[in-house]
């Protein structure tokens, strides 16, 4: 356990961003898999919902902006085929 003052605190943030990071971590899996799933009908849906995911989370500093657009391109290009 921390000593101090301000490793208390710092525990208490970590755990807070811990959480939050999960969480959205959790939604953005969900929407991957539910994108690659999608049949052709839905697929323009799906894509445009995941990139918004995929965006939002790299805004958070969630997964860092290269991993986002390289995830953008790679369900872009599997939308299509």
């Amino acid at each position: 356990m921390p000593q101090h003052k301000s490793a208390v605190k710092r525990l208490r943030t970590s755990e807070k961003s811990k959480r939050r990071n999960s969480a959205v971590k959790s939604v953005l899996r969900k929407q991957l898999k539910l994108q690659r799933n999608a049949d052709s009908a839905e697929a323009a849906t799906q894509l445009s919902a995941t990139h918004s995911q995929l965006d939002r989370a790299a805004q958070k500093g969630v997964i860092p902006k290269r991993r986002a657009a390289r995830l953008k391109s790679r369900s872009a290009k599997q939308a299509q085929s």
